[in-house]
């Protein structure tokens, strides 16, 4: 067996989150960092988004997918970080990663600090129970983006998409662009589960029509693709019989949510959260593991990579001070739960002596507002509260809380989406 070796931190995936984690890792003072991806290139699932919109806000300009990731790519050449590409990570235990390359062949790397930026994955067809027919031409809609913008293959002519996720809106776009025709968009929420911009900018500037409340019923084809049937679904998410329509394709993209891809999170026994699927975490990006920190969409799925990268950014500097300074004292906690029309936060605790001037809470909300109030209370008191114009599910939501009002809870928090009109 190869001899252990040792590294103050490691990081896991070299995605958008992992390589600003190791970024931000270095510029705080520790120079010896490995990142292990087991793809044959960084930068994640940014090198087949080749659209723009990204990059607004962290570089001030409008970039596409593997322009951003370049942007990390060059800045790294820059450090002593070590990327170590095409290598799978197989456990994690006691901060020992234990890997497989063609390369190196198996491994066992010694960390004093570990940060985890696996991203996240499709859903499939198995776990949402699609019926139906089991031929050849359903695909979820990232492997279909995959194919075209990275392989130079077009999966189908005639297309359906189930699920209107940012991934399926923004290959409806693609797909057309490239000659295919597509039939239709169906969602069996009442409400889009993509961002306003790509509904507007994907299905309405191309006249794809959307289906609210709808789902797929069946799936025609033995051995390819024929057709398939949607039906509208009722308050239950029951279809609704005599609403069917079919629909005559080849080609039927699945873009029915993202998962946390935790699958090393959850065999290293680290605390997840049943709400996001990922690790819970303290203002500091650390898991219940002491020294191991998430970021990313391995902790909870972003619609933004600039808010992928700031989160990564506070997990290296956090990991650097772990590894500079060792473990800190937790002894004034403060837990955060969500409460009415709020899905999850992010994070799941603060140590109050561990923030200096404010801290962040992510969440999402669970249905469709205009004109809503976020209220953070403690033991019923509302310590805080912030204005939204507009709020919806498909739109992480971010408030910011001083540490002059966090200071006043008196115990845990709470926060609440509450619509104008229905607050007191």
């Amino acid at each position: 067996m190869k001899k252990m070796t040792k590294h103050d931190i490691v990081v896991i995936g070299a995605g958008p989150a992992g390589m600003a984690a190791a970024l931000a890792a270095y510029e705080a003072g520790v120079k010896d960092i490995l990142v292990l991806e087991r793809d044959c290139e960084a930068g994640g699932i940014l090198n087949q988004c080749i659209h723009n919109g990204f990059g607004l806000h962290r570089f001030g300009e409008e970039l596409s997918g593997p322009e951003y990731a370049g942007k990390y790519i060059d800045m790294l050449k820059d450090t002593s970080v070590q990327i170590q590409l095409g290598t799978t990570v197989l456990n994690i235990e006691n901060k020992i990663v234990s890997a497989v390359s063609s390369k190196n062949g198996f491994e066992q790397i010694e960390a004093k600090s570990i940060i985890l930026a696996m991203g996240c994955r499709e859903r499939n067809r198995g776990p949402i129970s699609v019926p139906g027919d089991r031929g050849r031409g359903v695909f979820t809609a990232g492997a279909a983006q995959r194919y075209l913008n990275i392989e130079g293959y077009l999966v189908g002519k005639r297309i359906v998409i189930l699920g209107s996720g940012d991934i399926g809106l923004i290959m409806a776009r693609r797909m057309t662009l490239e000659g295919a025709k597509v039939l239709a968009v169906a969602e069996i929420m009442p409400f889009t589960n993509g961002l306003s911009r790509n509904v507007a900018q994907c299905l309405e500037d191309f006249d794809i029509p959307l289906y609210l409340s709808h789902t797929v019923t069946n799936v025609i084809g033995k051995n390819k693709l024929e057709g398939i049937e949607i039906s509208q679904v009722d308050e239950k998410m029951k279809p609704i019989k005599g609403t069917e329509k079919r629909f005559d394709c080849d080609t039927l993209l699945l873009s029915v949510g993202l998962v946390p891809e935790n699958e090393l999170t959850r065999t290293a026994n680290i605390e997840l959260d049943p709400r996001t699927k990922g690790a819970t975490v303290g203002e500091d990006m650390q898991t219940s593991e002491s020294g191991v920190f998430a970021c990313g969409n391995v902790l909870h799925v972003h619609d933004l990579v600039d808010y992928v990268s700031a989160e990564s950014e506070r997990a290296g500097k956090s990991a650097a001070n772990y590894v500079l300074n060792g473990k800190s004292e937790v002894s004034n906690t403060t837990l955060v739960s969500n409460g009415m029309n709020v899905s999850y936060t992010v994070p799941q605790r603060i140590n109050k002596d561990n923030v200096e001037k404010s801290v962040d809470i992510f969440f999402r909300v669970r249905k469709k507002m205009r004109l809503g109030e976020i209220r953070v209370e403690s033991e019923g008191e509302k310590i805080a509260s912030f204005k939204r114009e507009f709020l919806a599910p498909a739109e992480m939501e971010k408030i910011t809380i001083p540490k002059v009002l966090l200071d006043k809870a008196q115990g845990n928090l709470t926060v609440t989406a509450i619509e104008v009109e229905d607050a007191q």
